[in-house]
């Protein structure tokens, strides 16, 4: 028979394990609290070389003359969580977007757990970093220009793996997570949104994704049906997740548009898509930086902005 002192210290040991186990996958992290929700509350950015460097973001601050709340990067399949770019995110007050994409992975792999050493991996990440993260899935699935989206992938299949993804990161304890379901704005070609709908169970947010590319494109016309389709599922907070007005656009008569309709919308706020590409009207260059009457505008816009403190 073991003596009484080996009997308690074993009762010690069993009892620390059991409250970190409770700890870690019950007690919500450091930073679980929801996001602010307020309309126009929030103005974001991607650049180019996120999560990688943070100075194009510093200079895009400077333009815009405002800080961003949400700093955006794309995050491929099997990437681990940026921790260090998140926290360098966090000490400018902002809090990290992240789109992730299931590029060169099966999704139905995804959904059978196939994946679950990766999805732990990258949720422990996400809770032991311990502040607020908003993560998207599979952006733009009910459009056709991705292997994830529409016409490529039965929607019950993706629906699956975003509802496997966000039970594992919960079980995880990651609960400070705000999900993103990101849908592409209603276009030729596009899908149904609703048959990609996971539930708002899985959901915290709506993202949608839309342009300007022509000059006699309006807000109501670019997003006004999209918003309508997703208030027939729910009442869900919407961000639209990616967003800008091209040159061809005519960006210093648009960008006062695309932020009066954010407001008339009333969605969370917008998050640019300050990028150069140069491929045609669909990829136009959507930086504010080249054009100094896109800049003005874009500083009177964003200066009347009440601004969430994540």
């Amino acid at each position: 028979m073991r003596s009484r002192s080996v009997v308690l210290l074993a009762i010690v040991l069993a009892l620390a394990t059991a409250a970190y186990v409770i700890s870690r996958f019950v007690t919500p992290s450091a930073g679980a609290a929801a996001l602010p929700q307020s309309p126009a509350a929030y103005l974001g950015v991607y650049e180019t070389g996120a999560p990688h460097t943070y100075q194009p973001v510093a200079d895009f601050t400077q333009v815009a003359g405002r800080q961003p709340n949400l700093v955006g990067y794309y995050s491929g399949w099997r990437e681990p969580f940026q921790t260090s770019f998140a926290d360098t995110v966090r000490s400018h007050g902002a809090v990290t977007i992240l789109q992730w994409d299931p590029t060169l992975a099966s999704v139905q792999k995804v959904a059978d757990g196939g994946y679950d050493s990766y999805l732990r991996s990258f949720a422990d990440s996400v809770h032991d970093f311990g502040y607020p993260v908003v993560i998207g899935f599979g952006h733009e699935m009910n459009a056709y220009w991705y292997s994830w989206g529409y016409g490529h992938l039965p929607p019950s299949t993706f629906v699956a793996a975003w509802r496997h993804i966000v039970t594992l990161f919960r079980s995880q304890g990651a609960t400070n997570v705000t999900w993103l379901w990101t849908i592409q704005a209603d276009e030729p070609g596009t899908g149904s949104i609703a048959s990609w709908w996971p539930g708002a169970k899985y959901v915290t947010w709506i993202g949608v994704d839309g342009y300007y590319y022509r000059p006699y494109q309006t807000f109501s016309g670019i997003f006004g049906k999209t918003i309508a389709q997703v208030r027939a599922l729910t009442d869900l907070p919407v961000l639209l997740s990616e967003t800008a007005v091209g040159p061809q656009a005519g960006q210093a008569a648009k960008i006062p548009d695309l932020f009066a309709g954010m407001r008339h919308y009333g969605v969370l706020g917008l998050v640019w898509f300050d990028i150069a590409q140069d491929n045609g009207v669909y990829h136009q260059d959507w930086h504010i930086e080249d054009s100094p009457a896109a800049r003005t505008a874009f500083r009177r816009c964003a200066s009347a902005l009440t601004l969430a403190r994540p």
